[in-house]
């Protein structure tokens, strides 16, 4: 072993990475899974216990189903997602002096971004849950087997999540203080807030998907069918139906708040005239 400065032992070399996610068709369920699958149903336990404990006993179904729904959402983004953000800007790799940045080619590495283009402007480091052992690491390691984005820092990935966390999130927690008050009192401004949520969740899916769509799905592994359609399709599909729920319910309410201000002024009209 070399000797380092004042003649100290030199720092061992850093271990080498974890392959990135290899696309197989072969049906891969471990502990892992299991953890993620449990997490993901826990919080839609917690959401639905949110609702029973701050929602009053009087609240419509309709009500407690879009409370329960916002919860959800809420936890997903600050849990899962917030926890994707963390890998991606705190846990890293240090490169190996033999990486050919240049040529971009290593067997167990593999950059997201554009040719001389670096995350966080380091060359000498590639970050994201691919590179992590943490709980939430080893999450999204997971999920990177039907979506290898996930696993590294796609800048347009990150770009969205960036937005879904911290503007996302809150947004669907005030939306749940506003459905706990008095149905009879603000239910405009309340889906008023849930169209521009449901809007945007539909607009970051699109933008999530469309450019592997264009390009031939060379991230997606869409020859598994766990991970087509539990993990991309079921997964991704619940913040396709939901929020087209919430455009048709928020149009038919608001349409139907104006055609009554609309009698309101009619009336008043007409005894002015009598």
């Amino acid at each position: 072993m070399g000797l380092g400065f004042w003649g100290s032992k030199a720092a061992p070399p850093p271990p080498p990475p974890p392959p990135p996610p290899v696309h197989s068709s072969s049906l891969q369920i471990d502990a892992t899974t299991v953890v993620s699958l449990l997490f993901f149903l826990s919080l839609l336990g917690a959401a639905y216990a949110g609702s029973v404990r701050f929602l009053p006993s009087t609240s419509t179904k309709k009500t407690r189903v879009l409370f329960v729904w916002h919860l959800f959402d809420a936890l997903i983004h600050l849990f899962f997602e917030g926890s994707f953000l963390w890998n991606c800007f705190f846990v890293s790799y240090s490169l190996p002096t033999t990486f050919n940045v240049a040529a971009r080619k290593h067997p167990r590495i593999k950059l997201l971004t554009p040719p001389d283009v670096y995350w966080l402007g380091r060359e000498d480091r590639i970050y994201g849950a691919s590179y992590g052992e943490g709980l939430f690491s080893k999450l999204w390691q997971e999920y990177a087997k039907a979506d290898r984005r996930w696993g590294g820092t796609d800048l347009g990935v990150v770009s969205l999540e960036v937005l879904t966390v911290f503007v996302g999130a809150p947004l669907a927690l005030w939306i749940c203080w506003h459905l706990r008050r008095d149905e009879r009192k603000g239910a405009l401004k309340r889906w008023f807030w849930m169209i521009m949520l449901a809007t945007a969740e539909l607009y970051g899916g699109w933008m999530t998907f469309a450019p592997e769509w264009f390009t031939g799905s060379p991230n997606l592994d869409t020859g598994n069918w766990m991970y087509l359609w539990l993990y991309l399709f079921t997964f991704n599909g619940l913040w396709v139906v939901f929020p087209v729920w919430i455009l048709y319910e928020g149009y038919a309410a608001m349409s139907s708040a104006m055609s009554h201000a609309e009698v309101v002024d009619l009336v008043n009209y007409l005894n002015k005239k009598a």
